[in-house]
């Protein structure tokens, strides 16, 4: 990444045209894209694509803006992109095993390991891990900056109490002329069920989440 960069962007379709300030992530990829927009200015702009037309419209102050796309243009830049991909991954099935394996063991298999060795330093009282293919220099400066912002890091739901709804809150989207329908309850073995417990109680005691 090689930074931001705020340009004045103007969007024509050759009748209409609106003109925004939108802020780009400058990288440094191989792409056969120029510019890609991604969804928050597309929700600023309340910009509306479709993919199967090959159209955005998105409104002016006089009416809106159309904008089409080429289809041999799209093509190529869809041809180019396929060449610019330099990796090749390789996916295959195992057989399945006849023992059955715990989703515990199978969660902790697939958690990211660090790469290479590491060393435990310990910083106000809690613990870290840094790599040890760092020099002193560069573990001292990585020290200093987790110190300074211990606080940011949450370490359990204790560390992360009632949050401001102004901030976060989900809500469910409902329609109060539509009936409501029961679903039927779904049943779990007496292990899933004591996780669920767990968790659920976790989070009550934080009061992210209450009984209605």
């Amino acid at each position: 990444m090689r930074g931001h960069l705020e340009l004045r962007t103007t969007f024509t379709d050759g009748v209409a045209s609106r003109t925004e300030n939108i802020r780009y992530l400058v990288v440094n990829v191989p792409s056969a894209y120029n510019i890609l927009l991604g969804r928050p200015t597309l929700n600023r702009l309340r910009a509306v694509a479709s993919t199967r037309h090959m159209k955005m419209k998105l409104p002016d102050l006089g009416g809106k803006v159309t904008i089409k796309s080429d289809q041999k243009e799209a093509k190529r830049c869809y041809e180019n992109s396929l060449k610019t991909k330099i990796g090749v991954f390789m996916v295959t099935t195992r057989a399945p095993s006849e023992e059955r394996i715990a989703p515990a063991e199978i969660a902790q298999e697939r958690r990211p390991e660090p790469a290479g060795e590491v060393l435990e330093r310990e910083i106000k009282g809690k613990t870290f891990k840094l790599g040890k293919s760092l020099g002193q220099a560069a573990q001292d400066q990585i020290t200093e900056v987790i110190a300074r912002h211990l606080d940011a890091f949450t370490w359990s739901a204790l560390d992360m109490p009632e949050k401001d709804p102004d901030f976060l809150c989900y809500r469910l989207i409902m329609d109060p002329k539509v009936r409501p329908v029961r679903q039927r309850r779904r049943k779990f073995n007496e292990e899933r069920r004591q996780v669920i417990k767990e968790k659920t109680k976790k989070l009550m005691s934080v009061s992210h989440i209450r009984k209605i």
